[in-house]
């Protein structure tokens, strides 16, 4: 496995991985019309570009035999915070299983050291089995948070954290 930093071009390639893996990951999580109304507000080709352009977020992909298995993307120095901010890491679900979860998080931990955050941040729907991922590598619930997305819809997650030493 291969990991390589996406540009504006792997627009497509991040939009095809959310496409594919959200319906799986999400299927008894969310009602259809909220995981259409989240992807097309996360994952249209303008909210992606706007989060890597705009908002300084970087994204990773990881490759097996050239082709693109999954993404992470994050942000650095989170809201002026020595955190790093995971905002997504999706891995294909015919990927799952082989260890591109956990390359990724393993890169963004790095990048996060290298960056000299003291910590990383992500949040998880409470009802997600990824979570138990988060929690095998060392992420733990510092809180709860329900956040409105408009058009009626929440997330409602667990706001996790990594320790870096």
């Amino acid at each position: 496995m291969i990991l390589r930093e996406a540009t504006v071009r792997d627009v497509p390639v991040i939009r095809a991985i959310a496409l594919t893996t959200w319906p799986v990951a999400y299927a008894t999580i969310l009602s259809p019309q909220q995981l259409r109304y989240m992807l097309e507000l996360m994952y249209s080709e303008d909210a992606l570009r706007e989060q890597l352009l705009g908002k300084g977020h970087r994204s990773t992909l990881i490759l097996l035999d050239d082709v693109a298995q999954g993404f992470a993307s994050f942000e650095h120095g989170y809201n002026g915070y020595p955190v790093t901010r995971l905002h997504k890491l999706y891995v294909l679900p015919s990927a799952q299983g082989i260890g591109a979860g956990k390359h990724l998080i393993s890169h963004v931990v790095e990048c996060a050291k290298d960056r000299g955050d003291t910590a990383v941040e992500l949040n998880v729907n409470r009802f997600n089995p990824a979570r138990m991922f988060y929690e095998r590598r060392g992420f733990r619930i510092i809180r709860d948070e329900v956040i409105d997305i408009g058009s009626g819809f929440v997330m409602d997650d667990h706001v996790m954290r990594l320790e870096l030493r």
